[in-house]
C-alpha cells in the first residue's frame, strides 16, 4: 500500500490529474490485478450475508416502497430484484435502489470502522445490478467487488466525514463508481470522471442518523449506489465532473470537511498490488449498530449474574468516543430513551440494546425491537439507569491501526442497590476475526438459513446457496441466479406514488 498526501490546492496550482485523489482511485480501479483466493471467498460470504438480510426485510415498508418504484422501471435485459423471480428485470439503477434498501434496512450486514464508519456491503447491489444488465460474468463481478471494497475501506480509513456531520455514504458513491469501472473494464479517464461525479452528488448531512431516525437511513446507501451508476453512465457518454473534487478551492474537502488546511494520507494499492481490503471488514451476528456487537455479547454474559432487575441502581458503559456520542448518552437524544421510538432509533441506542440483551440473554432482529418489548416496564426502568462515558483507552483502541489492538467494545459496570458491583469488558464481538468464535462460511450460511426460515421454499434456498458459492466461475447467463424469489403471492405492495 502507498500513502497519498491529499490537501486543498488553489486553482492557480492547476493540480495535474495524475496528482488528484480521484485519478489515483481510478487508476486502482483500472488496474486489472488478479483476485486473491481468500478475497474471492470472503466476497462470496458477503453476497450470502447481503441476501440473508435482504430477504429478512423483504416486506418491511421501505423495501416495499423501493421495490414498487423499481418495478415501475422495467427493462427486459435489466437487473433482478430480491423477492422476485429471475425473469423480472428492471433498469440497473432501480435494482440498485430496491436491493440496496433491502440490504440496509435491518442494519445487519458488514461493517468497517476507522476514521469514518461504513457498511462496505452496500457496494454489492449497484455493482451486481450493472453486471447483470451488461452481461458480465462472475469473474468480472468478483474483480469489481474487490475494487468497491478496497476503495471504500481506504477512504474510510483516512478521511473522517462524521466530524463535519457529513453522512458516511459520501465514501460509497466513489467506491461504487470505481467498482463499476473495474466491472466494465473502463479506462482510467472515464472512471476518474465518474468517481468525481459520484462524490459530488452523494454528500449529505448526518441528520439521517440523528434525532428521530426515519426510513431514510435505509434508503441513503441505495440512493448513493443509484447515483453512482448514473455517474458512470454519464462519464461513459463523455460527460465530465467538477474537478478536482477532493482538492479544489471549492471542493468537498475545502468546504464540507477539514477545510483549506486539511491534510489526509490515503492508502491505496500500488500498481499490480492485489485488492485485499475486504479482509479487514467484519459482519454482524446481531441486528444492531456494530459498536453494540461486543456489548451485546458481553451483556449476555453479565445478565446471568443479576438475580433481580429491581436491585440494579446504575449501569455505566465505558466505551469509545463514537459509541458514547453517536449511540450513547453523549448524543443527547431523548429519543434514545423513548419506548415509543422507531426501530431505526432503538438500534442506535446502546442503552436500549444493553438493557434488552442483559434481560433476555439473546438478540433477535424482530422480537428485540418489537413495540411490546420496548414498552415492558421493567425494561424501561433498567434502560433509564444506563449511561455511557467516553474512556480514552477505548477511543485509542477504536482508532488503532494494529488489528490485534483495534477494538469496538467497552467495559460495563453494574452497581446494585446494596453496593455490590459487577463489572466486565469485551474488546471485540465473538464473531469478529479475533473474537471468541470468528465466523467462517458455515456461519454465514447459518445466518442465511435463520433469517430466511419461513420466507423461502427450501429448494430456492438451496439453489441460491449452490449458485453463490460458485460466484467467481459463473457464466454471464448465470448471474441472474444471484437473486432469490420468495413464494408466489407473498410479496406485499405499497401505496401509489408518482411512478
Amino acid at each position: 500500500m502507498k500513502l497519498h498526501d491529499v490537501r486543498v490546492h488553489p486553482e492557480a496550482d492547476r493540480l495535474p490529474r495524475e496528482d488528484q485523489l480521484a485519478w489515483k482511485i481510478a487508476a486502482v480501479a483500472s488496474d486489472a490485478v488478479a483476485v486473491l483466493p481468500e478475497v474471492a471467498e470472503m466476497i462470496i460470504n458477503r453476497v450470502i450475508d447481503n441476501a440473508s438480510v435482504a430477504i429478512a426485510s423483504i416486506n418491511r415498508h421501505p423495501i416495499v416502497t423501493a421495490r414498487d418504484q423499481a418495478l415501475a422501471h422495467r427493462r427486459p435485459d435489466g437487473a433482478t430484484l430480491f423477492g422476485c423471480a429471475a425473469d423480472v428485470r428492471v433498469h440497473a439503477e432501480w435494482a440498485a435502489w430496491a436491493n440496496g434498501t433491502a440490504v440496509r434496512e435491518l442494519d445487519y450486514h458488514d461493517t468497517f470502522l476507522a476514521a469514518e464508519y461504513s457498511h462496505p456491503g452496500d457496494n454489492i447491489p449497484p455493482i451486481l445490478a450493472v453486471a447483470q444488465q451488461t452481461g458480465q460474468d462472475g469473474a468480472a463481478l468478483t474483480r469489481a467487488l474487490a475494487t468497491g471494497y478496497e476503495i471504500q475501506v481506504d477512504l474510510v480509513a483516512s478521511i473522517c466525514l462524521h466530524a463535519h456531520k457529513i453522512d458516511h455514504v459520501a465514501h460509497l458513491g466513489p467506491s461504487a463508481a470505481a467498482g463499476i469501472g473495474t466491472l466494465l473494464g473502463l479506462p482510467t479517464e472515464i472512471i476518474y470522471q465518474a468517481v468525481q461525479q459520484a462524490l459530488h452528488v452523494t454528500t449529505a448531512t448526518r441528520q439521517s442518523r440523528k434525532g428521530e431516525i426515519s426510513s431514510w437511513k435505509a434508503f441513503a446507501p441505495s440512493h448513493a449506489g443509484k447515483l453512482a451508476i448514473e455517474a458512470v453512465d454519464r462519464a461513459m457518454r463523455g460527460e465530465g465532473a467538477p474537478s478536482p473534487i477532493y482538492e479544489g478551492e471549492d471542493s468537498v474537502i475545502a468546504w464540507m470537511l477539514d477545510g483549506k488546511n486539511a491534510h489526509y494520507q490515503v492508502p491505496l494499492p500500488g500498481p499490480g498490488e492485489p485488492k485485499r481490503a475486504i479482509l479487514d471488514t467484519y459482519t454482524k451476528e446481531h441486528s444492531a449498530e456494530y459498536q453494540s456487537q461486543a456489548l451485546i455479547d458481553l451483556a449476555f454474559r453479565m445478565g446471568k449474574q443479576v438475580g433481580n432487575w429491581d436491585d440494579v441502581a446504575d449501569v455505566l458503559i465505558e466505551t469509545s468516543h463514537h459509541t458514547h456520542y453517536v449511540i450513547g448518552t453523549g448524543a443527547n437524544d431523548p429519543q434514545k430513551f423513548d419506548p415509543e421510538a422507531s426501530r431505526e432509533t432503538l438500534d442506535h441506542s446502546i442503552m436500549y440494546i444493553v438493557a434488552v440483551a442483559l434481560q433476555d440473554g439473546a438478540w433477535h432482529h424482530v422480537r428485540s425491537y418489537a413495540p411490546e418489548r420496548a414498552r415492558r416496564p421493567d425494561t424501561v426502568a433498567l434502560w433509564r439507569k444506563i449511561r455511557t462515558v467516553e474512556d480514552k483507552r477505548w477511543t485509542e483502541r477504536y482508532h488503532a491501526t494494529d488489528p490485534s489492538v483495534k477494538a469496538f467494545g467497552g467495559r460495563v459496570i453494574i452497581t446494585l442497590k446494596d453496593g455490590q458491583v459487577i463489572s466486565d469488558e469485551m474488546a471485540v464481538a465473538n464473531a469478529h476475526t479475533l473474537g471468541a468464535t470468528p465466523w467462517g462460511r458455515a456461519d454465514y450460511i447459518r445466518k442465511f438459513r435463520m433469517l430466511t426460515e419461513g420466507l423461502l421454499e427450501q429448494a430456492e434456498a438451496e439453489r441460491f446457496l449452490e449458485v453463490v458459492q460458485r460466484l467467481p466461475s459463473l457464466r454471464a447467463d448465470e448471474l441472474a441466479g444471484l437473486t432469490i424469489a420468495v413464494p408466489s403471492g407473498s410479496l406485499q405492495a405499497g401505496v401509489a406514488g408518482i411512478f
